[in-house]
């Protein structure tokens, strides 16, 4: 997949793509992310990118033409049209916004898949002139519901989520599996793990993970996951009950905590 990311501070995204496992999707081109600094598609010995609200108000608006600028360069690197300004673009434009649908596990896996190519627009200041987004934005995503001082802070995440999912980026294949909200563990989070020492601290690893009985250690990790999923996230085992994705054998251990 490929990824243009248009952003006042490209330098953000220097460490976040090049420590850590998911590098190697990065390296490997797996997903291949492409840097566009904004400032390079404005006009004016001072590349301003931003202005005054029309209206009044605090802050600084991002102008809609710089944004369009850019958009069209990327598009025309890509070997596209880039005559056509509205939202029918060849490739979905993504604005990480506070407006924006909530980041999430379904939202990570829809554009982790191969094909998804992308543009996105890491907003900064008050916000994007609101011409540009119904013009030329197709998607908007957030973090959750707080403000950033930028969108490269909400985007970093996602990229990172995005990498780890591609394949032969994890060591062990079926590691993400497990994840927490996954859809294989019907959205719970993730049960405890343990290593070496057995004892810490005075702490001993639960017996039931050193017998080697792997129907009884499922049980166990299963039971840890609703429980934990109960005390910390009521709203997530929720929705898991709604979905009607919970047994008998769940549920009983649910009422008896």
């Amino acid at each position: 997949m490929r990824i243009d990311i248009i952003t006042l501070f490209p330098e953000l995204f220097g460490s976040a793509m090049t420590h850590g496992i998911t590098r190697r999707a990065f390296e490997a081109g797996l997903v291949d992310v492409r840097l566009w600094p904004l400032r390079d598609f404005a006009s004016g010995n001072y590349r301003r990118v931003d202005d005054r609200p029309f209206g009044g108000g605090p802050g600084m608006v991002m102008q809609a033409q710089p944004l369009l600028e850019a958009r069209n360069a990327i598009l025309a690197d890509r070997g596209l049209d880039a005559t056509d300004v509205g939202v029918a673009c060849p490739v979905p434009v993504v604005l990480f916004s506070p407006q924006g649908q909530t980041i999430n596990h379904t939202v990570v896996t829809h554009w982790a898949q191969p094909e998804q190519d992308a543009i996105w627009v890491c907003g900064r200041y008050e916000g994007v002139d609101q011409r540009f987004i119904d013009s030329c934005v197709t998607y908007q995503l957030s973090l959750g519901d707080f403000v950033l001082s930028g969108g490269e802070l909400a985007a970093i995440p996602l990229l990172d989520a995005i990498a780890r999912l591609q394949p032969g980026v994890l060591s062990d294949e079926q590691s993400h599996i497990q994840d927490s909200f996954n859809p294989s563990i019907d959205g719970l989070l993730d049960c405890p793990h343990y290593t070496r020492p057995e004892a810490w601290l005075g702490q001993r690893v639960p017996d039931v993970l050193l017998q080697g009985n792997h129907n009884a250690i499922a049980r166990y990790r299963r039971q840890e996951s609703l429980r934990a999923t109960a005390t910390q996230r009521p709203d997530v085992l929720a929705k898991a009950e709604q979905a009607g994705v919970l047994d008998a054998g769940d549920q009983r251990f649910l009422n008896g905590l």
